[in-house]
């Protein structure tokens, strides 16, 4: 909304400031920042009183859980979700297809996770959503918003699978690419959703990974930058380093109150639409391997559960104490602050090997 402020710079030179990305970038992140800290009490004190006795706590899981996180709120995801939406809107160029397509999985995906919170909170369970219709639901989301990026993008490259590390390297996918976009988009959401177990441990990983896509969003968008580095152009992604600043700023914001010992947690709400987000923004930029290199805390959760699964279907023993993996080390004794602080440090790691893709090929 405020991106066309930009075109009274023509006139007026102080609104000139209002076309440029990084400008807009950082008045969303503050923007998210300050109506969750605004908004955010209160938000938690309508929830605990709705909620009463808060998220169910497994019962199977460490036992500390139980004492500590027994009646903390869930779905605070709404603070995040209502802080990014605002700020997308009042900083985002509007006109730009790629705002509308992340904005519509963000949305979708937090809808699905409220509907699944509601049900677990509802029926003091975890046996919420369906997993096989939330997962339908997510496919077709998913790839509706991968048919809009390969018509957006161009004709060329838009349905190709570009390669880190290896200058010009990429594999056109054709009608494939929206069934690889959609498994990009899901896998994403849900590999988050897992991760979110301790107080402060998805969302910092998350902000992470939307700051490394802002930077990726804004190189890829630019002809300039994208030439000198050898990426694969695509016009008009550059406007999604906005969305990764919003974000970053309503992630900010959550943490302030998720910090341990949490006030809120931010339930399926939260984790499946940032996820989602990520998810979606990788597919755009055409950096989706790129995403499972800095969201390999995410992958290295989902994994967990995956093995945790098959090895005890198929030989009736567990690999791990307690899936996803961050439990298990809880179960070895680690506490829950040492958990969250090292997967925050293989987080930072992990980042940074992602990016360096940016340069070495």
């Amino acid at each position: 909304m405020l991106y066309f402020l930009g075109q009274l710079g023509d006139s007026l030179a102080a609104f000139n400031v209002f076309r440029y990305i990084t400008f807009r970038t950082a008045g969303a992140v503050m923007t998210a920042l300050f109506f969750v800290f605004l908004f955010g009490p209160g938000m938690i004190a309508a929830l605990r009183i709705r909620q009463g006795k808060g998220q169910p706590i497994r019962e199977d899981g460490p036992a500390g859980h139980l004492l500590t996180k027994k009646g903390t709120p869930t779905m605070g995801g709404l603070m995040i979700l209502s802080a990014t939406v605002i700020s997308i809107l009042l900083w985002s160029n509007l006109s730009n297809g790629y705002v509308w397509v992340v904005l519509g999985v963000t949305v979708s995906f937090g809808a699905i996770g409220l509907y699944d919170d509601y049900l677990k909170v509802k029926r003091m369970s975890h046996a919420g959503f369906s997993g096989r219709q939330r997962l339908i639901l997510e496919a077709i989301i998913g790839a509706v918003a991968c048919y809009f990026i390969s018509v957006l993008g161009d004709p060329a490259t838009s349905t190709s699978l570009f390669f880190p590390f290896v200058k010009g390297l990429a594999v056109n996918l054709g009608w494939f690419f929206v069934l690889f976009g959609a498994f990009v988009v899901v896998a994403a959401g849900n590999s988050v959703n897992l991760t979110d177990g301790l107080d402060g441990l998805a969302i910092v990983p998350v902000m992470v990974a939307a700051a490394c896509f802002g930077l990726i969003a804004y190189l890829v968008g630019s002809a300039t930058f994208s030439e000198y580095l050898f990426l694969n152009p695509v016009p008009g992604t550059a406007e999604l380093s906005v969305v990764c600043g919003a974000l970053i700023g309503a992630g900010l914001g959550f943490l302030w109150f998720n910090a341990p010992p949490a006030q809120i947690f931010m339930g399926d709400t939260g984790s499946l639409a940032l996820g989602g987000a990520l998810g979606t923004i990788a597919v755009a930029t055409k950096h989706e391997i790129v995403l499972a290199i800095i969201g390999g805390l995410f992958v290295l959760e989902a994994v967990s559960v995956i093995v945790q699964v098959l090895s005890f279907k198929l030989t009736g023993k567990r690999v791990f104490k307690m899936a996803p993996i961050h439990h298990h080390f809880e179960m070895m004794g680690w506490t829950e602050s040492q958990v969250v602080i090292r997967f925050w440090i293989i987080s930072f790691v992990l980042a940074l090997i992602g990016l360096s893709s940016l340069k070495l090929r």
